[in-house]
């Protein structure tokens, strides 16, 4: 009985030996992970045919024009310049901005997570030949036709293959234009259009209800909903010059409008934002909570 019993166990630890030692040759053979190239993006991409952002719009300005237009690049041009805003906080979806020396454009990705590898101060080249240029409502993309004329968001693969890291990611290298209400009143929307800006000392305009940035809208009956976001006015510009867009997916979109409970007023603050157009209207897209700073 003791014999057999001790067969059975030889046997049974032979066999599985035998595995393990299947498995270890197994790995052996597995190449091992390179180490030099990105996990993202095309590193055989190269610097030639670079032009400015700015010099792309006036490549292409018929598609910025009228409402909802697209072009496909056929000529071997690229640009270069730094994400100023992605997904991280959840109001800007399923694209990010690149902005340069000359000025900056919203590359749309059907993709979620942008920003787990293109963070803020990332330096990246874009290929743009047989990628596409248009105006959702004005403001400058690129991306891929959606729904005739119009421009949309470009699948993951194909960015993949269109784009390069340039150094490593350095987010003091981006920093906000500084602005009161009344400069970007004046500004030029067909060149500034797609900038990081800091709006200084400006105020909501007192709204019932929660009060908040982006609420449900199942609870507050006050607010009206538009493609999912919520447009707050502002005391110092007209609301149809100027609103902040915050999408209801927004990580602060329950955050209260900053508002002074004691006194009864609006909290002065400088919100820190993308500031994209809707035909003649600026909407600044607050990146994340922390673009929103009260200062009284």
């Amino acid at each position: 009985m003791i014999t057999q019993a001790y067969k059975k166990m030889s046997l049974t630890l032979c066999v599985l030996f035998s595995i393990s030692v299947l498995c270890v040759s197994c790995y052996g053979d597995w190449d091992e992970p390179s180490l030099s190239e990105p996990p993202y993006g095309n590193s055989a991409i190269n610097d030639e045919g670079i032009i400015s952002i700015a010099e792309l719009k006036t490549q292409y300005p018929n598609v910025f024009a009228s409402t909802d237009q697209n072009k496909q690049i056929t000529e071997a041009i690229k640009i270069r310049g730094r994400v100023t805003g992605n997904d991280l906080g959840s109001n800007l979806y399923k694209q990010f901005t690149l902005q340069d020396e000359t000025g900056a454009i919203i590359v749309a990705v059907n993709q979620s997570g942008i920003h787990g590898f293109l963070a803020e101060g990332q330096e990246i080249v874009i290929d743009l030949k047989d990628l596409y240029i248009g105006g959702y409502r004005k403001q400058p993309e690129i991306g891929q036709p959606y729904n005739g004329n119009g421009i949309g968001r470009m699948n993951k693969e194909l960015f993949q293959q269109h784009y390069k890291y340039v150094g490593t990611v350095d987010a003091t290298a981006i920093k906000p234009i500084e602005m009161t209400a009344d400069e970007l009143k004046a500004w030029d929307k067909d060149e500034n259009c797609g900038k990081l800006i800091k709006l200084m000392d400006v105020s909501f305009v007192p709204v019932d209800g929660l009060g908040t940035f982006a609420p449900d809208t199942t609870i507050d009956k006050t607010v009206t909903m538009i493609g999912g976001c919520v447009n707050r006015a502002i005391n110092e510009i007209s609301e149809s010059q100027f609103v902040v867009r915050t999408s209801t997916y927004a990580k602060f979109a329950a955050r209260k409008l900053p508002y002074d409970e004691v006194n009864k007023r609006p909290r002065k603050c400088n919100l820190t934002g993308i500031a994209t157009r809707f035909n003649n209207t600026w909407q600044l897209l607050i990146r994340k909570e922390s673009d929103i700073e009260i200062v009284e």
